[in-house]
């Protein structure tokens, strides 16, 4: 009984620290995040007690059920405080010692030892010494309570015993950051994985012979390329070996696990020796590539570490298909690539929550750091339209980025990794000269996605052997740290050692693994087994049925009259218990009265049928952008929202997915502010998955800007570099109506200046039916390429701009429209007028206020490829038009101009004269005032009518 008493007066828990504890529980009452996270997570439990009456307990029930609670839990622990001190002395010591344990959670990573130069002394942290607190020697053999750790079984340790095991679990190889995620349920699940194994893998000497074997297979294929082949770029990876051993894991462990695909993006360094020892690619296909050699079919092709690669290979958990994205030198750029190519997979396998597809992406540190789409990819990562179920990021840190080794010219965070805290992303940083601690926070990692479904850093802390590549002097500005490097054994060697001290391997053996790789290399064989060459995956998409194909501008488009009436009647059918905007009510109206051929379609119902007839034909369909599901113009109305219900709270409806009931799926995404990533995400997406109809739309057509990489390095190159055919579609918003610089232009010239060897499909469609036709033959031709549809704004409503369900039905699209006023008789034509988009209407007004019969119209719809065939068979037309006049909204220095020029020449007969009309050149994309805008206007349409034409270009 005295010793009942005498634990019960000392306890933190109860007796007269009962005020105390209550005074914490108030506090966390009022607000949980202004206790420590030990008490809250205490108090959190108490939360979900049974009440009294049976029923769980609310937030603020009575507190003798806590204070009950407090005498149970104080009864159960088997500690009694040896110490003397007053009652609360007791149990402040006990607060203190659950802060340093908080404190070694948090502030332990910056103490860890995960530099292998050791070049600066560890920091002093003062929140990890026991003295912060003001707790002595004496105070270190007192027991505690240890509840809340997973150190030990037991319910309590001395505060020595305590410090040691919160040093080796954060202080040592591995450094977690992990405090800053909210969810109690994934920092509990990584306190008890670090701290139930005090930091420390525990593996079979079996085991560390494999580890070190790829140490030594990554460091054996740098050496061998260093000597075979002087001088040449290969970033190599020496100093960051362990990279190998991570991502042989990665393949391992995620197999064993039910991942079945990995698709892998990163950057140079390591790629070769990825290729060949984790990926199984051949070493004799790899050096014949450092010899000149090159595949065949490709018009351009790309350097060695820039191409991808795909095996399959055998793991523990049966076959994996692994694939590595082809990258340009724009480093995380491919990240959104390789989700979007992520997310489509998954999609086609019907994978959820991403168990089966996993993304990896491999960084360096300071372009993890300095890159803006790393944080765009990153804000991807828990939205509906852009998940995959978490990511595995691996950072291959070798401390120098590029070329400066000083942090604050790299970065203005304490690690290059902090980008990730916005999404709450746990980072585990690891020595790289300790294999077996980067192994087993990789299998941490991978344990933690496939739990969460969230993404998760392994920060590999390294170094790089050699300068940024092979022809770099790095001792020019680092000559410190490359003092250390050249000390510096190499990570094999320092493991290969430690194995040998530990008997797990004797040095004649570690020698003869060196030199078996080496043979291996000579021989020009392949490193790994086995590599599966006749596995084939259910799931993997067939491409062969859009190579090859020549193109065509010819496609059979039409839908009958009668079908396209019965799929418009499901489109502006909405359930009975929906209620719509008065507005969208009238355009379901106006829109069904199209269906049945009462009115004109317009260019929104032009798209639905388009899409409507895709989705019954069995292509799924995938449309993203900032406003998509209404469109900007407000044109669209893809998402109908009740106006009885909250749109979060599922008072949606989409007519698009109820077409049919065999239809294929139609997703329609109104996406986050990103142009960068959300195009490169659709790319990646279209790139994997040539049967959906993917869409990126841009809010306006110049904000593409902001995705000009994409553009440039993959979009409008992809194919001539890598031989990789893409759908993707891009509608960019384009019409010059006074609405200023950034709403006027798609920057119709960056496009055209990219066109070469049908790389691309530029199109400005001016009317219902080319919207709807140009969709339609994007799928059902027999080959993939880039469409960039240059869309209307004021001719989203212009009557003139309809057409009507017979040029649905009947025809296809025209890459070159004729003159459509029969009035004009083409033996009387004097000019011939050519344009594109919007200012074709503004033209035909123009020319009938001027009373103008002598000028005729020809609307070029598809910029690229000039359809020469049919713009000479229109211009043929008029045997007696000497003066061909080329007319745009654009600057004279923007818009096609330039581009088409040299087409229209061509196409000209003898003795007739190009000239120009439309603005002057400008080095803004539009004017800013409304009314120099329209004088502008005027000009230019004055000037193209003028009975004199005064700027003529050439004469043919």
């Amino acid at each position: 009984m005295s010793s009942e008493i005498e634990l019960l007066s000392n306890s933190y828990l109860f007796g007269s620290n009962a005020p105390y504890v209550e005074d914490l529980y108030e506090s966390y009452l009022d607000n949980p995040g202004s206790v420590p996270d030990e008490w809250r997570d205490y108090f959190d439990q108490l939360q979900h007690q049974p009440a009294t009456d049976g029923r769980e307990a609310t937030r603020d029930q009575a507190h003798s059920p806590i204070v009950e609670s407090f005498a149970q839990r104080a009864k159960s622990n088997a500690f009694v405080a040896r110490a003397q001190e007053p009652d609360l002395t007791v149990a402040g010591k006990q607060v203190y010692v659950q802060s340093i344990i908080a404190a070694y959670r948090s502030l332990g990573s910056r103490f860890a030892e995960l530099d292998p130069l050791k070049r600066q002394d560890r920091p002093v942290i003062p929140e990890l010494d026991p003295s912060f607190y003001g707790l002595t020697e004496a105070d270190l053999d007192q027991v505690y309570s240890a509840t809340n750790t997973y150190f030990t079984k037991a319910d309590t340790m001395t505060m020595r015993d305590m410090l040691k095991a919160l040093r080796d679990t954060y202080c040592r190889s591995v450094g977690a950051e992990f405090m800053h995620i909210s969810d109690p349920a994934a920092k509990r699940w990584i306190q008890e994985r670090l701290e139930s194994t005090l930091g420390v893998p525990s593996f079979s000497s079996e085991r560390k012979r494999h580890i070190l074997q790829q140490v030594t297979e990554a460091e054996g294929l740098e050496r061998f390329l260093h000597t075979k082949y002087v001088g040449q770029k290969r970033f190599s990876l020496e100093g960051g070996e362990s990279f190998i051993a991570c991502m042989d894991e990665v393949v391992g462990h995620g197999g064993e696990n039910g991942v079945q695909e990995l698709v892998v993006g990163m950057a140079h360094r390591g790629r070769l020796n990825m290729l060949v020892n984790i990926m199984g690619k051949m070493p004799g296909d790899l050096f014949a590539e450092f010899e000149g050699k090159h595949a065949e079919g490709l018009t351009d092709g790309d350097v060695k570490y820039h191409n991808g690669f795909s095996s399959d290979l055998s793991t523990r958990g049966g076959p994996l298909h692994l694939s590595l994205a082809f990258n340009p030198s724009h480093l995380e750029i491919v990240n959104p690539v390789v989700e979007g190519s992520v997310r489509a997979r998954q999609d086609r396998r019907g994978d959820e929550v991403g168990a089966q597809v996993l993304p990896v992406l491999v960084h360096g540190d300071a372009a993890f750091a300095g890159q803006g789409v790393v944080m765009e990819t990153l804000n991807l990562a828990q939205t509906r339209g852009y998940g995959t179920g978490g990511t595995l990021h691996i950072v291959i840190n070798n401390q120098i980025g590029f070329t400066t080794s000083d942090p604050r010219d790299t970065r203005s965070t304490l690690y290059c990794t902090d980008v990730v805290k916005m999404i709450q992303a746990p980072v585990f940083h690891v020595n790289g000269d300790d294999p077996e601690a980067v192994v087993y926070v990789t299998q941490l990692a991978l344990d933690y996605r496939l739990q969460f479904h969230h993404d998760v850093v392994v920060d590999i802390v390294c170094f790089r052997k050699l300068g940024h590549n092979e022809q770099d002097t790095p001792s020019l500005t680092q000559p410190l740290m490359y003092k250390s490097i050249g000390k510096h054994p190499g990570t094999r060697k320092v493991y290969a050692d430690k194995l040998v001290a530990q008997g797990v391997l004797t040095e004649e053996e570690v020698d003869q693994m060196v030199k078996d790789y080496r043979q291996l290399m000579e021989d020009g064989q392949r490193t790994i087994e086995p590599v599966l060459t006749d596995y084939k995956n259910k799931y993997s998409t067939d491409w062969s049925p859009f190579l090859g194909a020549k193109w065509t501008d010819q496609a059979d488009t039409g839908v009958p009259v009668a079908e396209l009436t019965r799929i418009g009647e499901k489109l502006t059918t909405v359930p009975e218990d929906f209620t719509p905007h008065s507005l969208v009510n009238k355009l379901l109206n106006d829109r069904r009265k199209m269906a049945r051929g009462e009115q004109n379609v317009d260019w929104g119902m032009g798209e639905h049928l388009a899409f409507a007839t895709l989705v019954a034909s069995g292509y799924a369909i995938r449309i993203t952008g900032q406003d998509s599901g209404r469109g900007t113009f407000t044109h669209r109305h893809a998402v109908l929202h009740d106006q009885k219900r909250e749109r979060w709270n599922d008072g949606t409806y989409i007519p698009l997915q109820n077409v049919t009931e065999t239809q294929a799926p139609f997703t329609v995404i109104d996406s986050v502010l990103s142009e960068e990533a959300v195009l490169a995400f659709e790319y990646g997406y279209a790139t994997a998955e040539p049967n959906t109809l993917t869409i990126w739309e841009a809010q306006f057509g110049d904000f593409v800007n902001g995705a000009q990489v994409v553009i440039d390095q993959f979009i409008t190159s992809g194919e001539a570099k890598w031989g990789r055919q893409c759908g993707l579609t891009l509608m960019l918003p384009h019409g010059y109506e006074g609405q200023g610089p950034e709403h006027s232009s798609a920057r119709i010239e960056r496009f055209l200046q990219l066109c070469a060897d049908n790389n691309i499909q530029v199109v400005q469609p001016t009317n219902g039916a080319q919207i709807f036709h140009v969709l339609r033959r994007q799928m059902i031709r027999p080959f993939r390429k880039p469409l960039i549809i240059l869309t209307p704004k004021s001719l989203l409503r212009n009557k003139e701009a309809t057409s009507s369900l017979a040029d649905l039905a009947n025809n296809q699209f025209l890459p070159v429209i004729g003159e459509q006023d029969d009035s004009i008789d083409p033996a009387s034509v004097s000019r011939v007028l050519v344009c594109s988009g919007k200012v074709y209407y503004d033209i035909v007004h123009a020319r009938k206020e001027a009373g103008r019969t002598d000028v005729a119209v020809l609307r070029v719809e598809q910029l690229y490829p000039f359809a020469h065939k049919a713009f000479q068979a229109e211009l043929q037309k008029y045997v007696n038009a000497k003066e061909i006049v080329w007319v745009q909204d654009e600057p004279q220095n923007q818009g096609p101009w330039f581009y088409i020029q040299h087409h229209l020449y061509e196409n000209m007969a003898d003795g007739q004269r190009l000239g120009y009309a439309g603005r002057a050149a400008s080095a803004s994309p539009a004017v800013g005032y409304l009314a120099k805008h329209q004088e502008q206007q005027r000009n230019l349409l004055e000037q193209a009518l003028a009975p004199k034409f005064k700027s003529f270009m050439l004469t043919k």
